[in-house]
């Protein structure tokens, strides 16, 4: 077996690499190099155009056969923003804590999986990793382009651990076993503009669009299910086009999310958004992007495996959540079972986004009890 690998340092190496999303290149050598060290067959490529690419991802596999265990992360982050203390992409420890943009979401759990695999004794199976330059953004051209790869050579994970933040208190205290479903839509309410000394030479298209926001606020979607909370709908932005005290706007707009449970499809909310609109404003119009369906991934195999390795590491029993926002876990289900566990998350796309060293240490024993269940 290669060296066994340190996590923290491999850590800071990734997030003194910046990878604003998307990302590509220099952050992706630092990782393949990594894995090749470690017998890892390391396949790179780039997906997609302007404006939501081009992507880089990452496939590595080591072993054959089944079982195959995969972990999926990001390498991409989100901007670092103003306020740091010092250079947000210079890692630095103090007082045990590791900051940089990348510690907490996800740098670090990729880096603890690194260093798990590193010290296990692969006897059996496959090892995959599933790594993506595009989930903070669009996530076009990431996740989803490296299904189609791994199915155009027909390969086919039987269970996938996200290494995102979903600890919350302390490390092992939640994993995430399905994900609600997100879907934004924009509605537009065309007027005619006028001055508001003689409204009846124009047409006010700011009322309709209140009596939308009305309607669809007085929605009640459901009441949750016993794994997953109620849904909800939420208006982001009201605006119109033109900004004067004199003025009626030509148009006028209003911007909401929905996060839904399994009770719900996207598609069948967006209907229900563009009725509602209709009757409330014939004419608009309603423009919508689904972002991932609920899933929930059913008790099984995966489930004991990580419950019992974060039960031995830190005597801790998880609760079991879908709460949160979304993962690559929603197109990642489509191939088989999924689970999402990583570090502690009070800092993720937080100025001074950090991580303990213990608490990265920890993890990827977590992470290397789980792998020598499966492959050891």
């Amino acid at each position: 077996m290669a060296a066994p690998v340190d996590p923290i340092a491999l850590a800071a190496a990734l997030i003194s690499s910046p990878s604003v999303t998307p990302a590509r290149g220099p952050v992706f050598d630092i990782l393949e190099q990594a894995l090749s060290e470690l017998g890892f067959d390391v396949h790179r490529f780039i997906a997609g155009d302007p404006p939501e690419g081009p992507v880089e991802n990452l496939v590595a596999t080591r072993g054959t056969g089944s079982p195959h265990f995969g972990f999926a992360g990001h390498l991409d982050v989100v901007p670092p923003g103003d306020g740091w203390a010092g250079d947000p992409f210079d890692a630095r420890i103090e007082d045990g804590v590791l900051t940089g943009r990348g510690a907490n979401d996800m740098k670090s759990a990729i880096a603890a999986f690194v260093a798990a695999i590193s010290r296990v004794e692969q006897a059996r199976g496959t090892c995959s990793f599933l790594i993506t330059g595009d989930e903070e953004g669009p996530s076009t051209h990431g996740t989803p382009a490296i299904i189609r790869w791994l199915g155009a050579r027909s390969i086919k994970p039987d269970m996938i651990l996200i290494g995102e933040p979903t600890s919350n208190a302390q490390l092992g205290d939640t994993v995430k076993i399905g994900r609600r479903g997100s879907v934004n839509m924009w509605i537009e309410v065309p007027g005619t503009q006028g001055h508001v000394a003689y409204p009846h030479r124009a047409d006010n298209p700011i009322p309709p669009v209140a009596r939308i926001v009305a309607a669809l606020d007085a929605v009640h979607l459901d009441d949750g299910t016993d794994a997953f909370p109620p849904s909800n709908l939420e208006f982001t932005e009201v605006a119109c086009g033109e900004s004067a005290t004199n003025l009626i706007p030509g148009s006028a707009s209003a911007r909401l999310n929905i996060r839904f449970n399994n009770l719900h499809r996207g598609a069948d909310l967006v209907r229900m958004v563009e009725e509602v609109a209709q009757r409330e404003a014939p004419g608009a119009t309603v423009e919508a992007k689904i972002s991932g369906e609920a899933f929930l991934t059913p008790p099984g195999e995966l489930y004991e495996l990580v419950v019992d390795a974060i039960r031995e590491e830190t005597g801790l029993t998880p609760e079991l959540s879908t709460g949160g926002g979304t993962s690559d876990g929603r197109y990642l289900i489509a191939l088989c079972p999924v689970v999402d566990f990583g570090l502690p998350n009070a800092t993720m796309h937080k100025v001074g986004e950090s991580a303990r060293v213990e608490d990265i240490e920890a993890l990827s024993r977590i992470y290397e009890r789980i792998v020598t269940k499966v492959l050891g």
